[in-house]
């Protein structure tokens, strides 16, 4: 699940939508909002910038508390369960996004954040709930119907992931999430020359997307191509901060080659990163 849930589209994108969409909002009410209230918001991104978590937290609760029936206070809620969720605090959050989504039901970014952090908790058919109310708004946004997409394929339902990743085709067919969600799912289905052709394919139209790369090593890996898998961990590696995934993918190909002493090392740096601590427990009984 866990490899899946990184094919997942960034949410950073849908954090940066959140903002714009307050500001939108803003420059049209701010005239008419008490100043503190007002100070209160801009306290918060003050402290957004300076990744003063707790505090933006905090502003952004005081702006509601001076004025809990503003018309606006859906906003600020959205941003502030993207901040508990930046904090871990996925309880939090989702009650956040949940209490602005009973104020804007059919807001198809609420419904899309909420989706991804109930993807994130592991209720996928909770999160794969939400995408479909979203799509009922909006049948072509392509960022629901690819992560619904992933999310059919943890469930194993080929049939419906397809027809999510066709539909992202039908509508661009220059987008590369139609196609990685084929790739992805051949994988999963062992069909591994097509997966292979397809990332191939892919990596050629968009040489400089680094997750594609890792991707095809995680490919290469499952088809015993090691060397080839080496090659392009090297380079995610080389060009871009190494994730704890990027380890735990090194140190199995390290292992497939016998390279214990090698391997550990990579599980302990992404122990170290946060990765999941079971999953690191198996391994490195592998290397001893």
């Amino acid at each position: 699940m866990t490899e899946l849930l990184r094919s997942f589209v960034s949410i950073k994108s849908i954090q940066m939508r959140f903002i714009f969409l307050f500001i939108i909002y803003s420059a049209f009410s701010f005239g008419a909002l008490a100043q503190t209230y007002e100070e209160f918001i801009e306290k918060s991104y003050d402290y957004l910038e300076k990744e003063d978590l707790t505090a933006a937290e905090e502003s952004l609760r005081a702006a509601m508390r001076l004025e809990p029936a503003n018309p606006y206070n859906y906003a600020l809620l959205t941003n502030l369960g993207t901040i508990q969720r930046r904090q871990g605090k996925m309880d939090d959050a989702l009650l956040s996004y949940s209490t602005a989504l009973s104020r804007r039901p059919k807001d198809i970014i609420l419904l899309g954040n909420r989706a991804s952090l109930y993807a994130e908790m592991g209720e996928t058919d909770k999160a794969i709930a939400d995408y479909t109310f979203l799509l009922l708004e909006d049948p072509i946004e392509q960022n629901a119907l690819y992560n619904r997409g992933i999310l059919f394929l943890q469930k194993r339902d080929f049939l419906q992931a397809e027809a999510d990743f066709d539909k992202i085709l039908e509508v661009n067919e220059k987008t590369i999430y139609g196609r990685l969600g084929h790739a992805i799912m051949e994988r999963m289905r062992g069909n591994y020359e097509e997966s292979e052709r397809i990332y191939n394919y892919l990596i050629n139209e968009k040489p400089k997307d680094l997750q594609l790369y890792e991707s095809r090593a995680e490919l290469y890996f499952l088809m015993g191509k090691n060397a080839r898998a080496k090659s392009d961990i090297n380079k995610v590696m080389s060009e871009s901060e190494p994730t704890a995934s990027i380890y735990v993918l090194r140190g199995k190909v390290n292992l497939a080659q016998y390279e214990k002493e090698s391997a550990k090392k990579d599980f302990l740096k992404a122990q170290e990163m946060g990765y999941d601590q079971t999953i690191i427990n198996e391994l490195l009984k592998m290397t001893e």
